[in-house]
């Protein structure tokens, strides 16, 4: 501690000493009182000279602190007044009261007393500063500026009711910091990887002496396409296209829906199919090579939902444009033999497999399960289906394959799955790829070893790290994929008549009894299931309704509310057994009705809304409900909501049901 702050006591004053000559006086006194007469005289003097000292310079230390006062307050309410930075001062009702000339010249011409700050500024309410915080920020634009709002609440003293309290708004001007901001975000390095996705179909269409003009013909789309970018171009394989650009033009590219889709295929040089394009865009990466490497991403998911797409990774966010045309069907099996070669290898080196399809498993992805098991037993190895909880769609085949010894054992449930499962066991994931959607997510995360075998659309969520990845858009259904690996990993693979009749069912499921998405290979894999001893009048019988579920049937297409003229939306009735199959056999029942193009049938079970989404193929029904989360394909899509009531949910169906047909009325 500082010495100076004991010898202060030591220091001593006037009193002190008066009463060292008061003490003094007295003991002369004593002695000598003649003497001492003078010394109290003189004390007197002393005392009211002290006190008159004291008492001026008390009034002199007033006034002083008064002059003070006086001038700083003059001088705050001049720096107020003159303060560059715009104050005002509202009453909780939002009148205001007081401003510096600074917030006066932001509203030339405008009388602002008594006037409310909100009929100013919309977002400048004063409860939103109550209510939120009693200091807070709020980004507002005034006469084409950006303002950081700040607000504090005073305290009025004298006053203890609702008006106690009155807003003091400071008026931060960014325009610069947002002009910056700006030019900082349009000048991002963004980078395209640009796809003919149908090429070798496309050069196969035509005669030799015509394809040097094709290709001429889409290099100088693309580039007229992307030249108002200023941006670079490369094509750097026979049918892809590097392309770096500034930000900003991306989102011109938006605004257009990348018409480059639809030129594209308006190019006509002898081609018998039309010429498509696969984009992937990555935006906001950590560095250039980063978003190099999300384009690659977003091509991958492009193709993985059919091409003719356009995928944006922006940060962490993916968005999707185009993907309205048909999958074209490869007629070539060359993929089918070296898939199945790669699954042979995998099954071989395993010493446990497990097959698992996606939650609420349906018809196709049991067929799947039950012929890539036999694949597996076939080649000496152990093998499960795993399925966490029956459901009405496959409950009847479920049934009936478990009759057969065969089969005893073969499904588990997710806890006896986990207890299997290691970091060699073989993970076969049929028909979906998100990791989300499978019987029991846990799994991928305890196996290195994983295959996924799909026929959906890629959405933004599927699994990275899998080993062998076999997912074709064109296929009817994954019961098709698995029929035509069948074929190549033996040369003569012989299936039990109940593998065959799954298989079977699973594409006749799919397809609508070979009406949707069939093509030649579809039949080929047909013909090869019934070559196997399929009983098609077993299968048919599977698909049959009992009366009740068709009354119910009939009074969901009763209760229909038509959108648009062609398409349904209902409802399936609450508390009914096997709703989910019964949507979505309401939902394809729509589609036999002249007019209709597409349905959407919503149910709940356990208070999760699912929705069934059908289509003719004029209307993507897998856009629409990837806008709810859910996902499929054009003619087939199916979504599940949470935290939805069933009235909640079919309300924001609709939106995006009108959303989505006013966006494809402007683009048409």
């Amino acid at each position: 501690m500082d010495n100076k702050k004991f010898t202060g006591i030591f220091i001593p004053g006037a009193n002190f000493y008066l009463w060292i000559i008061f003490l003094l006086v007295i003991v002369i006194g004593i002695l000598n009182i003649s003497v001492a007469i003078p010394g109290y005289i003189l004390l007197l003097f002393l005392v009211y000279y002290n006190f008159r000292s004291n008492h001026n310079r008390q009034k002199e230390i007033i006034r002083y602190i008064e002059n003070l006062t006086f001038n700083i307050d003059t001088a705050t309410k001049g720096t107020l007044l003159n303060f560059p930075m715009p104050l005002a001062l509202v009453e909780m009702d939002g009148t205001i009261i007081w401003y510096n000339s600074s917030f006066k010249r932001m509203f030339q011409g405008e009388e602002l007393l008594d006037k409310t700050i909100g009929s100013f500024v919309e977002e400048l309410r004063p409860d939103v500063f109550v209510s939120e915080s009693p200091n807070i920020s709020k980004e507002v634009i005034i006469d084409g500026r950006y303002y950081n709002v700040l607000g504090n609440l005073a305290k009025v003293e004298g006053k203890t009711n609702a008006d106690s309290y009155i807003l003091l708004l400071y008026f931060i001007d960014n325009t610069e910091l947002n002009a910056i901001k700006k030019r900082y975000s349009d000048e991002k390095v963004a980078c395209g990887i640009i796809v003919i996705d149908n090429y070798d179909d496309l050069m196969q269409s035509m005669e030799d002496a015509n394809r040097p003009q094709m290709l001429a013909e889409i290099d100088k789309r693309i580039t007229q396409w992307m030249a108002f970018t200023e941006g670079i171009s490369k094509k750097f394989e026979r049918d892809k296209y590097l392309f770096l650009f500034e930000g900003k033009y991306l989102r011109e590219f938006e605004e257009k829906k990348f018409e480059i889709l639809e030129t594209i295929k308006e190019i006509n040089i002898g081609n018998k199919i039309p010429v498509t394009l696969s984009l992937g865009f990555g935006i906001n990466g950590k560095s250039l090579m980063d978003n190099f490497y999300n384009a690659g991403a977003c091509i991958d998911i492009a193709l993985g939902r059919g091409g003719d797409h356009v995928v944006i990774k922006d940060g962490d966010n993916f968005r999707f444009f185009g993907g309205k045309t048909r999958e074209l069907e490869k007629r070539t099996k060359v993929k089918a033999r070296v898939i199945a070669y790669a699954l042979r290898e995998l099954i071989d080196q395993s010493p446990l497999v497990m097959v698992m399809g996606h939650e609420h498993g349906d018809t196709d992805s049991l067929g799947a399960s039950m012929g890539l098991y036999r694949i597996v037993k076939n080649r000496g190895k152990e093998a499960y289906i795993v399925i966490n909880h029956s459901n009405p769609t496959i409950e009847n085949m479920l049934d009936k394959i478990q009759k057969t010894q065969d089969y005893e054992g073969v499904f588990i449930g997710r806890n006896e799955a986990l207890e299997k499962i290691s970091k060699k066991t073989l993970l076969i994931i049929v028909d979906t790829h998100k990791p989300g959607f499978t019987e029991c997510p846990e799994l991928l995360e305890h196996t290195d070893q994983v295959v996924v075998i799909d026929h959906h659309r890629r959405g933004a969520d599927f699994i990275q790290n899998a080993v062998l990845t076999y997912q074709e858009t064109y296929a009817s259904s994954t019961c098709e994929l698995v029929t035509e690996i069948l074929q190549y990993v033996e040369d003569r693979i012989k299936l039990k008549p109940i593998e065959a009749e799954i298989l079977y069912a699973g594409i006749v499921m799919d397809t609508k009894n070979f009406t949707f998405k069939t093509g030649v290979r579809t039949f080929e894999a047909a013909s090869f299931l019934r070559r196997q001893g399929v009983d098609t009048i077993s299968v048919k019988q599977l698909f049959q309704n009992d009366l009740s579920t068709y009354i119910t049937i009939s009074d969901i297409v009763k209760e229909a509310e038509i959108i648009n003229d062609s398409i349904a939306v209902s409802v399936c009735p609450p508390n009914i057994k096997n709703s989910q199959l019964i949507a979505a056999k309401a939902a394809d029942a729509f589609l036999g009705l002249s007019g209709i193009t597409a349905s959407f049938v919503l149910g709940s079970v356990n208070n999760e809304v699912f929705i069934s989404g059908r289509s003719l193929g004029d209307i993507n029904v897998q856009i629409i409900l990837e806008r709810l989360g859910g996902g499929g394909h054009l003619t087939g899509a199916g979504a599940q909501l949470q935290g939805f009531s069933i009235e909640d949910a079919k309300e924001k169906l609709k939106y995006v049901i009108i959303d989505y047909v006013n966006e494809t009325a402007k683009e048409g």
